[in-house]
């Protein structure tokens, strides 16, 4: 496999299959933008095959104009750079492309990739209809043939392509949702280009940042994070300073609507409810529409919807996922509005360490990224794949004098176990004192109550620098998860 795509191995090892193959292959590839779609199909094929046509759609580009670019990669392609005359439909153009792909020998492969394939999908050009037709009529039959969709709105794809009722239902032969870096991966990214963080680093990167490749790119050698927190969130023209608005419009039309529902989203750290979204919503109608906006925002990995666990009633409840977008509403927007990115030079992001509003911050961050690696946790604890998995919360009524408690992580095993996890990030070990070993035996007190659970408890930690070991430790604690584990390659 390639070295110089760090990570993504199933996603390599899936595509170099597909282009090995002895038949024809209709591959669909979607993920949020800056995400690395385009640099994996190019490093694996671009290099391999000199029959590598790729064509990428223009945003708010107008039939005419794509049309044209297609003929350009058309004549570039399979003529020596020679110039072809702009087919005036989809139809024409596609006939053209089969025409150039049957004059090659049969045994010689032809990868056709169609990036930011949605933008080429102009209202009324047909685009779909054509090429529903030409993979049914001629390419799926032609074994050489190796058609890649690619596409960064995640829920166009699904709806017009892999959801799609016509001749292209069920015809893709492969789909990869590219999603971000895993820790382990944003390391290994990191240390391809020859830049050495210790895991604390990492981490403080990722909580800012996320796994999206594009924007690791930016982080430099012999920088700290802070520093680098500084210069590409909080100074002018800061690669990140405008990303928020750029990242949606580039995804969703009307964007400002969905814009509206991750701030609200944002305002709960535990989650919101789905009726809770639709009473705080001003900008779009209810019911149905709201549904389809936050399905769209899931497929494209910005929240996670969820029920809590012994709650069904209660209904879906929704957070945000995606670290870039909550560091944004978190600190960038208000940096923004304080005129903070007109100084040069400034170190806003190092003034907050060690802040109350920074530890929170920290917090949430940490847990978004447990919730993206249950798997290594599983691993780590030994806890199979069977056992239910979620969050668990209790809000007593207020007439009642009870109090409420939130368990950041359950795994609810078929061993007669319950493991209850409380996520912590802290600089240094966690130290569990008098007081907060008496909210731990209340917190389990209140779930073994609510739940009517007979099953033996465990309680675990998963912390960022692992737990002191005092007298109250050996009393609660079964089990810890630290950074290393999080980090691991499973």
């Amino acid at each position: 496999m390639p070295n110089n795509i760090a990570g993504r191995n199933e996603e390599k090892e899936n595509l170099l299959h597909a282009f090995n193959s002895n038949k024809a292959e209709f591959i669909i590839l979607y993920g949020r933008r800056r995400i690395g779609k385009t640099f994996l199909i190019e490093e694996l094929f671009s290099k391999k095959t000199k029959l590598f046509f790729h064509i990428t759609g223009i945003q708010n580009g107008a039939k005419e104009t794509q049309l044209k670019e297609f003929a350009k990669s058309i004549g570039k392609t399979f003529y020596h750079n020679a110039s072809i005359l702009p087919s005036n439909t989809w139809m024409d153009a596609l006939e053209e492309l089969t025409k150039a792909t049957e004059n090659l020998p049969k045994n010689k492969k032809v990868v056709l990739f169609f990036d930011e394939f949605p933008w080429m999908c102009t209202k009324k050009s047909n685009l779909i209809q054509a090429l529903d037709y030409y993979w049914n009529r001629f390419w799926k039959n032609d074994k050489k043939i190796k058609l890649i969709i690619c596409g960064s709105s995640a829920s166009w794809i699904i709806r017009k392509i892999l959801h799609h009722k016509g001749g292209l239902h069920n015809r893709n032969t492969l789909s990869i949702l590219l999603k971000p870096f895993k820790l382990n991966e944003t390391k290994l990214f990191f240390t391809a280009l020859d830049i050495k963080f210790t895991h604390q680093q990492l981490v403080q990167i990722y909580m800012f940042c996320g796994g999206v490749p594009y924007y690791l790119n930016y982080i430099k050698k012999g920088k700290t994070a802070s520093q680098m927190i500084d210069k590409m969130c909080f100074q002018e023209n800061g690669i990140l300073s405008n990303e928020f608005d750029k990242l949606f419009e580039s995804l969703f039309d009307k964007a400002e609507v969905y814009k509206e529902l991750i701030r609200i989203i944002a305002q709960l750290r535990e989650g919101i409810a789905h009726s809770d979204i639709e009473d705080k919503s001003t900008s779009l109608s209810k019911g149905g529409t709201l549904s389809e906006k936050l399905k769209d925002l899931e497929d494209t990995a910005f929240i996670k919807s969820f029920i809590p666990l012994g709650h069904k009633r209660q209904g879906i409840y929704y957070r945000i996922i995606d670290e870039f977008c909550y560091f944004y509403l978190k600190w960038i927007e208000g940096a923004k509005k304080m005129l903070i990115m007109q100084e040069r030079n400034n170190k806003y992001w190092s003034s907050k360490s060690n802040t109350p509003e920074y530890n929170s911050w920290m917090g949430y961050a940490f847990e978004a990224i447990c919730y993206k690696h249950i798997r290594e946790i599983r691993h780590a604890l030994d806890i199979n794949d069977g056992s239910r998995v979620g969050v668990w919360r209790y809000s007593p009524k207020k007439s009642t004098k009870q109090s409420g408690t939130q368990i950041d992580l359950v795994f609810d095993q078929d061993n007669n176990v319950t493991t209850l996890c409380e996520i912590k990030y802290t600089i240094k070990p966690f130290v569990i004192d008098k007081n907060y070993a008496e909210k731990l035996r209340n917190k389990i007190k209140i779930y073994q109550e609510q739940t009517r659970s007979k099953k033996q408890i465990h309680l675990v930690f998963i912390t960022a620098n692992g737990i002191k070991q005092n007298k109250y430790y050996h009393e609660l604690v079964d089990n810890v998860v630290v950074l290393d584990d999080l980090f691991k390659d499973i």
